[in-house]
């Protein structure tokens, strides 16, 4: 059978017997695909550091009939996220990413909005720069999913929740923002400016959204993550362990 190739991003990779790596790839052609390196770990002509998660690479594989894991011949390096320094910070958004792609993507289904996502945010976490892109990351991950509310209005009655003198809410067990009077025990508040935030967001392109950011602390649109990573988890049906690494930055 012939081999197959697709620009890529290496999402996760696992030893695998002795030599072996067991590889999550995100490709842009097929989507994402799980298949054995042989002697990757032995083998730096044809892997080297290829196969390090968020490498940017093209990679040729076989699907061989009748087995769920392909086989990877051979991968080319189109950029890696070690050709900038990397701390911790930026080492935790960089799982995060990971791990959110690899919990979210179905097998072998092609998705090239995501693909496009991913391969615009990853140069973007720079080290001491990382909250801007993956605020617009976890918003635009799970708008493509289909699992982003209506923003602007009341998930129970239909309020409007545009006005800066609205006040909205958000709840793990509830499907998207409430006003005051539909809140529920224990709800968090979205702040206005947040809720703003996320609008514009949508509206530009990530290098323009970058551009136009002032200076991005933690503590900026926190909420909004917050609210993201429920929808998230609500999805997956599990916790994602690279949010609480993020929460002890």
């Amino acid at each position: 059978m012939p081999l197959k190739d697709s620009d890529a991003i290496v999402l996760r990779s696992y030893p695998l017997r002795e030599a072996d790596l067991l590889v999550n790839f995100f490709t842009r052609s097929e989507g994402k695909l799980r298949g054995v390196a042989r002697h990757a770990m032995k083998s730096r002509q044809r892997f080297g550091g290829a196969l390090e998660p968020l490498t940017r690479v093209r990679v040729y594989w076989e699907d061989r009939e009748g087995q769920d894991l392909a086989r990877i011949d051979s991968c080319d390096v189109l950029a890696s996220p070690l050709s900038e320094r990397v701390d911790y910070p930026r080492a935790v958004a960089l799982a995060h990413v990971a791990e959110v792609l690899d919990e979210v993507l179905p097998d072998r289904e092609a998705n090239d909005a995501m693909f496009r996502l991913a391969s615009a945010v990853l140069p973007s976490l720079r080290p001491a720069e990382i909250w801007a892109a993956l605020t617009y990351f976890d918003l635009w991950i799970v708008r493509l999913t289909g699992f982003l509310p209506e923003i602007g209005s009341c998930v129970v009655c239909g309020a409007e929740l545009n006005k800066q003198s609205s006040l909205a809410y958000f709840h793990p067990l509830s499907v998207g923002l409430m006003c005051a009077d539909d809140k529920r025990l224990a709800s968090t508040e979205l702040a206005w400016e947040s809720r703003m935030m996320a609008q514009n967001m949508l509206r530009a392109p990530l290098e323009r959204f970058l551009g136009l950011a002032e200076d991005w602390p933690k503590n900026r649109c926190a909420d909004l993550r917050r609210f993201l990573v429920q929808r998230l988890e609500q999805h997956i049906e599990k916790k994602l362990v690279t949010v609480t690494m993020l929460a002890k930055l």
